[in-house]
């Protein structure tokens, strides 16, 4: 089946690549139309996280070559330089990477929850967008059904082990005491949620929220007893906080190095602990720079992401079986479809023929000709017209020397089996 799976992640990517190769969501359903319209692709879908940007398509004649370089023209980049990063995923390995990917098989955090819904919202969108189709459609619905057989017959999913859970499990390590501390988030998207969940687990009681807008920060708040703030505000929260972790889709940084500068002045040089989880980066690389400024990104999680990951180790086993038995089933009801569209025309083939060879019947027996002749004549007829057409292409195979075509005869017609069963 003609499946692509192609793109980058955080195994093959710096953040740097992962951000320009990124898609916002007001890109997306845009970005998948003038894809279908120019390399004529005919089903799509686009996965864009902070981890991974990939593409998924059901085409026919499209080299993944061709999608790359929609993909490099798209994001303004080099053609070679994206290839470097790049992986290509084709047919039953195309299906088994998305199976993986929406499971948490292929995350930064193995086993993370989040990655079902962001796939879910891929496909969303892609139908919003008018590029998903029967078969795309399809797969979409397999990969669900496998990754949530994998959350509920396997314990990958069992620890809270996450990149925000990594988030304050670092800020853990830095501040002995978290009860004693200020924490600011940036966003109030599903990241930040979990960060301020994790937080407030963990004693957190000063928590200030901030958003683009009031609203969605409001509805944060409220549910861990948080402060609510627009972005506008954040310089005066800001020399208050003593952890700062931001995950926006803001196409720009939302704190720049003189904001933090300022701060720290205000603040005395009191340390300041700060994750930026958001790609394109939401924190001006330069903050790190500063004295007394503890600034991470999502590839610096990997170490705390690796302590949190070993018991999760023996289920992840457990869960490569299960995508390697939903990958075979969907193949094999994938191959079962085609046969079915081959013996449906095979079926409307005979029928004519049947129809044709009744009506020739009936009109001899109309004209006063013999039962037994008309019956004769109905079966010799229906026999040869059946058989004609197989009957000259298996001269044609064979002439042409395909003799593993008359092997297949054989096995289709059951006629290596006795005539008794």
């Amino acid at each position: 089946m003609p499946f692509i799976a192609l793109g980058i992640n955080h195994k093959t990517a710096s953040v740097d690549v992962r951000e320009r190769v990124a898609f916002t969501p007001e890109q997306t359903v845009e970005a998948l139309q003038q894809l279908c319209r120019v390399t004529a692709t005919r089903e799509a879908a686009i996965l864009s996280t902070c981890n991974r940007s990939e593409l998924y398509l059901e085409q026919d004649q499209v080299e993944a070559d061709a999608v790359l370089a929609w993909l490099a023209s798209y994001h303004r980049l080099d053609l070679d330089d994206l290839k470097a990063c790049a992986y290509v995923h084709t047919d039953d390995e195309a299906v088994r990477h998305m199976m993986r990917v929406a499971a948490g098989l292929d995350s930064m955090v193995l086993g993370e929850p989040q990655i079902l819904g962001q796939m879910k919202s891929a496909y969303a969108v892609a139908r919003e967008a008018g590029s998903v189709g029967p078969l795309l459609g399809r797969l979409f619905q397999a990969t669900f059904s496998t990754a949530k057989t994998v959350r509920t017959d396997t314990a990958i999913g069992e620890n809270p082990v996450s990149v925000a859970f990594a988030a304050v499990s670092l800020a853990r390590q830095i501040f002995s005491n978290l009860d004693r501390s200020q924490a600011l988030l940036i966003g109030a998207g599903e990241t930040i949620t979990l960060v301020a969940r994790h937080l407030h687990e963990q004693g957190v009681k000063r928590i200030v929220v901030a958003n683009r807008t009031l609203e969605r920060a409001s509805a944060l708040a409220e549910q861990f007893g948080a402060h609510a703030i627009l972005l506008a505000d954040i310089p005066d929260e800001l020399a208050n906080s003593d952890i700062v972790i931001s995950s926006t889709a803001s196409q720009l940084p939302i704190l720049g190095k003189g904001a933090v500068e300022q701060a720290l002045k205000r603040r005395k040089h009191k340390p300041m602990f700060m994750v930026d989880i958001a790609v394109p980066r939401d924190i001006e690389p330069q903050v790190g720079e500063l004295d007394d400024v503890y600034l991470y990104t999502v590839d610096d999680l990997h170490e705390v992401v690796a302590e949190n990951l070993k018991s999760r180790q023996g289920a992840a086993m457990a869960a490569e079986e299960l995508v390697a038995a939903g990958t075979e089933d969907f193949m094999l009801r994938l191959r079962e479809l085609a046969a079915v569209d081959v013996l449906k025309a095979y079926r409307q083939q005979a029928e004519r023929i049947r129809d044709e060879e009744l009506s020739r019947a009936q009109r001899l027996l109309a004209n006063g000709a013999s039962a037994d002749d008309v019956l004769a004549a109905l079966a010799r007829g229906l026999t040869n017209k059946l058989l004609h057409a197989p009957s000259v292409q298996l001269k044609k195979l064979s002439a042409e020397g395909r003799i593993e075509a008359l092997t297949m005869a054989q096995e289709l017609f059951a006629l290596n089996e006795s005539p008794d069963k």
